[in-house]
């Protein structure tokens, strides 16, 4: 496992690992609700020639809880994040809301994104999502981040949907199949709706790159080698 680091952003300090070369393909991987960056350490040692970032978002992990949410705060952290790295274009991966953080950046700053990574995103439409039983133990994370993301996926602006025509980078959309709580023929309208997406279905549900590593992880090799980071 590599090592934890720290950087320090506008309102909070951001914990993140990094795996692989230093003079890797930079790819940064946002981590979904009741997870952390360490989610993503299967996928870093399955990549060659990238240089994986994965950091925990706020309120996640061992970055500060400021007890401000919403997944809007997030694609900004993650936009001075890769200020704080020296990172000024990337790979934009994520999972569940990481992938709604995700695509926020892409549509407010392509330039940032050479290529984008969508592991069942909740499409920007009115959703029907439970917040899970709070947890006896606490978790490792603020249940209020979590509780604000629900909410939100709930009801989403409607500009998400709009401006989803924004994004100009290479897109992969991997959808979970039938296993997946999110309406699989949302997902294929987002993907049409983004001008160079690609929708890839693994029979993993919605924890697919968990579920289903192998074909998670060949899909994003795949993907990568069409597209420049």
């Amino acid at each position: 496992m590599s090592r934890i680091e720290y950087v320090q952003l506008p309102g909070l300090r951001m914990a993140y690992r990094a795996f692989g070369p230093a003079d890797g393909r930079p790819l940064v991987a946002l981590h979904g609700g009741g997870t952390a960056g360490t989610t993503w350490s299967g996928l870093a040692g399955a990549l060659d020639g990238v240089r994986t970032y994965a950091p925990d978002l706020r309120g996640f992990g061992a970055t500060d809880r400021p007890g401000r949410y919403g997944l809007e705060l997030v694609r900004d952290d993650v936009l001075a994040f890769l200020d704080a790295v020296s990172l000024p274009r990337v790979t934009l991966l994520g999972h569940s809301s990481g992938a709604v953080a995700a695509y926020l950046l892409a549509q407010a700053h392509p330039e940032r994104v050479a290529a984008l990574v969508l592991a069942e995103p909740p499409p920007p439409v009115p959703l029907d999502l439970r917040l899970p039983d709070r947890p006896a133990v606490k978790p490792p994370y603020d249940w209020a981040a979590r509780a604000a993301a629900v909410a939100e996926l709930n009801d989403p602006p409607p500009e998400w949907w709009e401006r989803l025509t924004q994004i100009t980078s290479p897109t992969l959309l991997v959808g979970g199949g039938p296993a997946s709580h999110l309406p699989q023929h949302e997902l294929a309208r987002m993907a049409d709706r983004i001008p160079t997406a690609r929708l890839v279905g693994i029979d993993g549900g919605h924890a697919v790159h968990t579920e289903r590593p192998a074909e998670f992880h060949q899909a994003v090799r795949n993907f990568l080698t069409t597209t420049v980071g």
